[in-house]
């Protein structure tokens, strides 16, 4: 009983905090990426795609990404979307290629960035927590049931806490990690 609850917790905290390194992937620091233009999506013959199913998407350079539509039709379609995204970039059409230039990050764009960060931290915190508060809600009503003892179940909440600090702390390393990286210049 316990273990199966401790379980998967786990596996759920281990998925926030994947799911937080993914988020942060997508705030742009100084270097291109391709998964930045990962939520940008196109108008596809009517329907809305995204970029990477109707391009490829390389980095030419550290500061320039560059974007090649799979379908010649697509090249307008494409940079009109990655002008649209609400990413700033502003892309230049050479043939069948769309570059994109990475303009440098100024101070305050940085800090806004950090207060970005800061808040996907705390959304990933609230998370964890929620996981954990489920999790001992769950010990608690088998405690309840008499399926478990008092004991197992304060056992089991202490397990519980110990992957609950031990998710937040990964949290916070990634967090601080992310912030030196926008920070730097």
């Amino acid at each position: 009983m316990i273990d199966d609850v401790k379980d998967d917790a786990s596996s759920r905290m281990a998925k926030s905090v994947e799911s937080f390194k993914n988020d942060l992937v997508k705030i742009r620091t100084g270097r291109a990426h391709p998964s930045l233009l990962d939520q940008v999506t196109v108008d596809y013959y009517g329907s809305e795609t995204p970029l990477n199913q109707v391009a490829k998407v390389s980095t030419e350079d550290a500061r320039t990404l560059m974007v090649s539509p799979w379908e010649k039709d697509m090249v307008k379609a494409v940079e009109k979307a990655i002008m649209n995204s609400d990413l700033g970039l502003n892309p230049s059409t050479a043939g069948t290629t769309i570059r994109v230039p990475l303009p440098p990050l100024t101070e305050e764009r940085r800090r806004d960035l950090v207060k970005v960060v800061k808040a996907e931290a705390e959304h990933a915190r609230i998370a964890i927590r929620n996981i954990r508060r489920d999790a001992n809600s769950d010990l608690k009503e088998y405690q309840k049931e008499k399926e478990i003892s008092e004991d197992d179940e304060r056992r089991g909440q202490e397990l519980i806490q110990k992957l609950t600090d031990k998710a937040i702390a990964d949290i916070e390393v990634i967090l601080s990690e992310k912030e030196k990286e926008l920070m730097d210049i």
